[in-house]
């Protein structure tokens, strides 16, 4: 035998031929966030579930809490291909795309089931293969929860904002929203929030409860304001050319452990919203504000503008779509 594969690597060798064990393909995973959080175990799952499926194909590198990029270097760095997946939030896809901007709308969807809905259906999925043309291949949505208002004097009612800073992602509707209550926006990357709100740089923020614990952003913000006036998701991304040079078999076993790690990263987001929003009360670092009926009305009504505001680029029927599945089946 011994004779043989050396008679084989000769023959290789006249003939120009190299058969070399190919390394594995390598799938650098970053994002901006704690790994206690929905995406943050979303991340993790789709490692393990690779390396028991994909040993020796393909290894996955996972990369949190801004270990590699901040949210305003990492969308470049995937283009560059300095890294291969990432889970940003939709906010960060309005430059590429108008249309995408509709999760950004305050008071759209009335909670995380509504938003579920309106992803699975065809309007959602085609605003998730909407950046194709731009380099970035849509994967997936991943929940992390509904928005909350703070700062560190109470908000029951709009006019309470009026002249506070409040840091917000890259978004156009988001600078509108803030600029609807009087307040001013302050675009700041994520990994720098905490330092922002414990130094005044700015008043307050907007969260989902699982940032909120994980980043402890109740340790230096008093109040807090129940409003599930947005919600903060994810795209999980990937450059396109390199997913498309992927062989067939490995992508579609990829795309089918994705599917799966969706699955329960939806179900852990629905669970660890309450769960964390009550380990933010126990802490007893801050209030948590239940707003009436009425004071929650206030906020829509101030707020609904921005809706006409960008009814044009993000497309009515869209938001149409969106508010229909805001009923239950």
């Amino acid at each position: 035998m011994r004779v043989f594969i050396h008679g084989l690597m000769l023959l290789c060798l006249a003939l120009n031929i190299s058969y070399v064990q190919a390394d594995p393909i390598k799938i650098k995973f970053a994002h901006v966030v704690a790994e206690s959080t929905p995406k943050g175990m979303g991340a993790n799952l789709f490692k393990k579930l690779v390396e028991e499926r994909l040993a020796g194909k393909v290894v996955v590198e996972v990369y949190p809490n801004s270990q590699l990029y901040g949210d305003e270097k990492e969308m470049e760095a995937l283009l560059l291909g300095d890294v291969q997946m990432l889970a940003p939030s939709l906010a960060k896809f309005g430059k590429y795309t108008d249309k995408i901007q509709l999760f950004d709308l305050p008071f759209l969807f009335d909670d995380l089931a509504a938003v579920d809905r309106f992803q699975a259906s065809a309007k959602g999925q085609e605003l998730l293969h909407s950046v194709e043309k731009k380099g970035y291949y849509g994967l997936a949505f991943w929940h992390n929860g509904m928005k909350q208002f703070s700062a560190n004097k109470a908000l029951r009612v709009p006019a309470d904002a009026k002249g506070l800073k409040f840091r917000i992602q890259q978004s156009k509707v988001l600078e509108a929203q803030f600029k609807a209550l009087g307040a001013s926006p302050e675009k700041l990357a994520f990994s720098e929030v905490y330092n922002a709100l414990a130094t005044g740089i700015v008043d307050g923020a907007e969260n989902p409860w699982a940032n909120i614990y994980s980043k402890k952003f109740h340790e230096v913000q008093k109040f807090f304001s129940e409003t599930n006036h947005g919600v903060l998701d994810y795209m999980v991304v990937t450059n396109t050319a390199f997913w498309k040079k992927l062989p067939d078999d490995i992508r579609a076993e990829l795309e089918k452990i994705l599917a799966e790690v969706t699955v329960e990263v939806n179900k852990a987001a629905f669970a660890q919203e309450m769960a964390d929003r009550q380990l933010v009360i126990d802490s007893g670092k801050t209030q948590v504000l239940q707003l009436t009926p009425e004071e929650l009305q206030q906020w829509r009504t101030t707020m609904m503008p921005v809706w006409k505001q960008f009814e044009d680029s993000i497309g009515k029927d869209l938001i149409e779509a969106a508010l229909a599945a805001n009923k239950k089946p």
